[in-house]
């Protein structure tokens, strides 16, 4: 597949049909872009590869939780896959229809379950038979039944960095396979809990097929035989979890990213082919990650002894991937450089004031000057959702981009809101300074929302 989404036009980086460098001009940097083609395009490809299927697909909302973001694939039929209150709110909020809502996650509070059983959503994920007694009380005190699935730990590698692994037996996810066997051939039913389904989720940015058909196979098997013990289970949630290509070019990123998502909806199809259920997936990484951009500029470059340093105005809080996981990003400069020119190796950093505040060390890149601009690819997944304010940095703002046409989704947070969250307890003196946004013309316009929500490029 061609990527249209993310090209170089006329010498300069576009989203769609966009120049990053006019959005950065307009918005100022660092921003966040994600292109709305590419979010439905990933959409539709994956529900295209499971047709025929009875499945519904349930957006992770904990990819990137933006509300136009959620609209978008709820306006393509999506549900949602949700593990807070807060974001089972976005998806109302979003307009994705409680019966197509699946609320996971292994810490769900009284008040958490109480919001899900008023709102009628598909399922609970029960992660431990602690949360169930829980479950069963909450749903009994409200006269009402909570629909569960119980997520399974098959105890399966799946071969991933140990933070983004969540099915094997030292997980704090999911029940143990055999512990949920005996439970649930032993209980059968619950006060208040109507047992409906199969979970299992093993992890994050998987690359290798083989994980999923060992771990679907072992709940296939376990749903078999729990119908078979007569539990009246209709329904098998196989989680999301499907890798994408980060350390490639901008086309081999969607190219290589779709060959696996088809690989992947063939192994499903042959595995649940005669299955008498209901299948539930919950992709998040799948359909975000490559749809998005981290624009940021170049503020200094420094040389010293041994390294070349590029300083850029994006910082940690604002992608911490690289900081927290080690994790790759492909830097490319927004415009792009002259056939056959040298590229040279230097470390991308930020400037919060941290040693792991580096995007790259040693990356090659072309020669790079104050004030160009460079991109962090398959930032649309994990990567505003888990940004801070560190170092009393506001958030960067996001765009959304469709054909020639943008749409700041997510303002810059200014410094008068992002101080204002705080207050004075009254034994500290009255005369403290208050907030101030008294900026530069530079940093006004760094922190400035746009003054219009949708604009065209043209």
């Amino acid at each position: 597949m061609d990527n249209t989404f993310f090209a170089y036009r006329d010498g300069g980086l576009h989203a769609s049909e966009v120049a990053l460098d006019r959005l950065a001009e307009e918005i100022g940097t660092p921003f966040y872009c994600y292109s709305g083609d590419a979010l439905e395009h990933g959409y539709r490809s994956f529900a295209a590869a499971l047709a025929g299927l009875p499945a519904t697909i349930c957006y992770a909302l904990k990819a990137n939780s933006n509300q136009a973001v959620i609209k978008t694939f709820a306006d393509l039929g999506a549900g949602a896959d949700v593990v807070s209150e807060g974001e089972l709110r976005r998806a109302m909020a979003a307009g994705v229809p409680t019966e197509k809502i699946v609320f996971a996650g292994v810490g769900k509070t009284a008040a958490e379950m109480i919001a899900g059983l008023d709102a009628g959503i598909l399922q609970f994920n029960v992660e431990s038979l602690a949360e169930l007694e829980l479950l069963s009380q909450v749903a009994s005190q409200r006269g009402t039944t909570a629909p569960v699935a119980v997520r399974v730990n098959p105890d399966v590698d799946a071969g991933t960095l140990d933070k983004i692994t969540t099915g094997r037996a030292d997980s704090k996810f999911g029940i143990d396979a055999g512990a949920a066997r005996d439970y649930l051939r032993t209980v059968k039913s619950m006060p208040g809990i109507r047992f409906e389904g199969l979970a299992v989720h093993i992890g994050s940015q998987l690359t290798d097929i083989a994980p999923y058909r060992t771990a679907f196979q072992r709940l296939i098997a376990l749903y078999h035989e729990l119908r078979a013990a007569g539990l009246p289970l209709r329904r098998v949630d196989l989680g999301g979890g499907i890798g994408i290509s980060y350390k490639h070019d901008l086309q081999a990123q969607f190219a290589e990213t779709e060959e696996r998502m088809q690989t992947y909806a063939a192994m499903v199809h042959g595995l649940v082919d005669g299955l008498d259920a209901d299948l539930v997936f919950e992709p998040g990484r799948l359909l975000v990650g490559n749809a998005g951009l981290l624009v940021t500029r170049v503020l200094y470059v420094k040389d010293s002894d041994t390294r070349r340093f590029v300083i850029v105005d994006a910082a940690m809080n604002d992608l911490i991937r690289p900081s927290l996981y080690d994790a790759w990003h492909e830097i490319l400069p927004v415009k792009a450089a002259p056939e056959g020119t040298a590229l040279q190796p230097v470390d991308v950093v930020g400037p919060v004031c941290e040693s792991t505040d580096t995007f790259a060390k040693q990356r090659p890149l072309p020669p790079l000057a104050k004030g160009d601009l460079l991109v962090f690819s398959s930032a649309g997944a994990y990567s505003f959702v888990m940004a801070s304010t560190y170092n009393s940095r506001p958030l960067p703002p996001e765009v959304l981009v469709r054909g020639g046409r943008f749409a700041v989704v997510r303002e810059r947070m200014n410094y008068d809101t992002m101080i204002g969250q705080d207050r004075l307890p009254d034994w500290l003196s009255d005369g403290a300074a208050q907030p101030t946004d008294q900026a530069s013309p530079a940093r006004a316009l760094r922190h400035a929302a746009p003054a219009q929500p949708i604009r065209s490029a043209g």
